[in-house]
């Protein structure tokens, strides 16, 4: 298993009705998208979330979250959020809803 198909579903939930949502098989996980410009996503347990490098620092201070680091260089404006962070429906909806306010600020990608 390669992410939380569960953690998965919730975020669909979540995502559930709003326009130009998709979804994206990437880095051994899956990835929302939104217009193109990705937002979040599932990797083994954790949600991953993307925001507005600006606010790195004031994320990653936050109870369950940890760099983004992947290929083992941790990058900024996205990080894991583990389980326990999103537990809660509401706290999951809190990191979904941050990931789709980011992508919504950026110009949509054009189709190849």
């Amino acid at each position: 298993m390669a992410y939380d198909e569960n953690l998965a579903q919730r975020v669909r939930e979540i995502l559930a009705g709003s326009k130009g949502v998709t979804e994206k098989k990437m880095f051994g996980g899956l990835c929302f998208l939104l217009n193109g410009n990705m937002m979040g996503g599932v990797l083994k347990d954790d949600l991953i979330v993307k925001f507005d490098k600006a606010d790195h620092e004031k994320i990653l201070a936050q109870k369950h979250v940890r760099p983004f680091d992947f290929s083992g260089r941790p990058m900024a404006g996205i990080a894991y959020v583990g389980s326990a962070g999103v537990k809660a429906r509401k706290d999951l909806a809190r990191w979904v809803e941050m990931g789709k306010a980011h992508a919504a600020g950026l110009p949509k990608k054009k189709k190849k």
